[in-house]
């Protein structure tokens, strides 16, 4: 080891700059893998959620730009199709109408229907980090960075929605008394408020043209309904029988929004580790170069070793464990600046946002294990010219 950093001090400069090639490169790959993990921890949630239910709309709503409500006496007519176990209405609306959407990895803030009993079907389980669920209207569950957002414990009054800037004299928000906050899930419950169905139904009212408003019985709608199946029952199957059997409505097979998830999640991942990749072969090439300069100005000193008994394979080894050792300290230092600067990130985000970055065990091991791996593949010629160097032409050599 000594003999190791006194050949790289030889050159301070040079062997600086070579190690910072490959920090560069090894904070790109940090902080591009830490981002694709908290993307992918997100979408792994999602599929999670939706793979224990199948989601009901109108048969009209695409989700995007038309969102129809359905009559709240279409859950039964759903619950009689052979395989469901059970039907939730649901029902949202945005907690800040009106404003615009950052650029985020996250969810925006929304205000949704909950009953505390769909959490013994659905697959995604959420539990409380304080308090507990509602039990009756005028209370509220907030996620976690929603909670954090708003500044709000357990007993604490939050008034929701946001009244936006430019809202009209007619603008309704409630108070509601917080009842639990829930533990971080990586996902979609961290930016929601739960409240009662009744509540929901109100706050969707309320949503809506005053015009509209007027005669329309918000009891009466829901935007749609969970739908679990029996245990072994098929959920693509179960989307196709309440299709068929139930009239204006549109259910969605599950396997087709895991499908559109994991090959988000996919193309997000290649395009990320793909820039990191590159500015670690850039860094790549400059170990060898270094390596390389090392064996032309060291021709003597090979020569000399191996004219009193050093073998060629203590002579590659000798060069393959300072180009490791390059990779190494580059690896280290590179994840460690990667992580500060994630977690720096991390910590000055709003708090409706959350973290966009996820560093993890696996992550550093990646990081650090790439770098070393790297270094010691770029040693590989420079090393196997030092070894194979004649020793009479060696100790000749200028």
């Amino acid at each position: 080891m000594k003999e190791i950093v006194r050949n790289l001090t030889r050159r301070k400069l040079r062997s600086f700059l070579t190690i910072s090639g490959i920090v560069i490169g090894i904070v790109a790959l940090t902080t591009m893998g830490a981002l694709a993990n908290n993307f992918n921890a997100l979408l792994d949630g999602g599929a999670k959620y939706y793979a224990s239910y199948v989601p009901v709309a109108d048969a009209n709503s695409n989700g995007v730009t038309t969102s129809g409500v359905l009559s709240v006496d279409k859950a039964d007519e759903i619950a009689a199709v052979p395989g469901v176990a059970r039907v939730f209405p649901s029902i949202g609306v945005d907690a800040k109408p009106g404003s615009l959407q950052v650029v985020s990895l996250g969810l925006p803030d929304r205000i949704v229907s909950y009953d505390p009993a769909e959490n013994q079907y659905s697959a995604l389980k959420t539990s409380f980090a304080s308090g507990g669920d509602v039990t009756g209207s005028g209370q509220i569950v907030l996620g976690s960075n929603f909670a954090a957002e708003f500044k709000k414990k357990v007993g604490d009054t939050i008034t929701l929605p946001v009244k936006p800037a430019d809202a009209t004299a007619d603008f309704a928000q409630h108070a509601y008394t917080v009842t639990g906050i829930l533990k971080q899930t990586l996902t979609a419950p961290d930016t929601a408020a739960y409240v009662t169905l009744s509540d929901a139904q109100q706050l969707f009212k309320e949503s809506l043209p005053v015009a509209l408003q007027v005669n329309f019985d918000a009891s009466h709608y829901v935007a749609g309904f969970d739908v679990y199946g029996t245990p072994g029952t098929n959920l693509d199957q179960l989307a196709d029988r309440i299709n068929s059997q139930v009239s204006g409505v549109k259910a969605q097979k599950p396997s087709k929004i895991i499908q559109a998830l994991v090959a988000g999640g996919a193309l997000f991942t290649e395009i990320t580790t793909a820039a990191a990749l590159l500015a670690l072969i850039i860094g790549g090439l400059a170990v060898i170069n270094t390596m390389i300069m090392a064996v032309s100005e060291r021709v003597r000193e090979i020569g000399l070793k191996k004219a009193v008994g050093a073998t060629t394979s203590a002579v590659m080894r000798e060069f393959m464990l300072e180009s490791s050792f390059i990779g190494l300290v580059g690896g280290v230092a590179g994840f460690g600046l990667g992580f500060a600067v994630t977690t720096l990130i991390n910590a000055t985000l709003p708090a409706s946002q959350g973290s966009i970055f996820l560093v993890t065990p696996g992550l550093a091991v990646l990081c650090i294990g790439f770098a070393l791996g790297l270094g010691t593949v770029a040693g590989i010629i420079p090393a196997l010219r030092a070894s194979r160097l004649d020793p009479v032409t060696a100790l000749r050599a200028n």
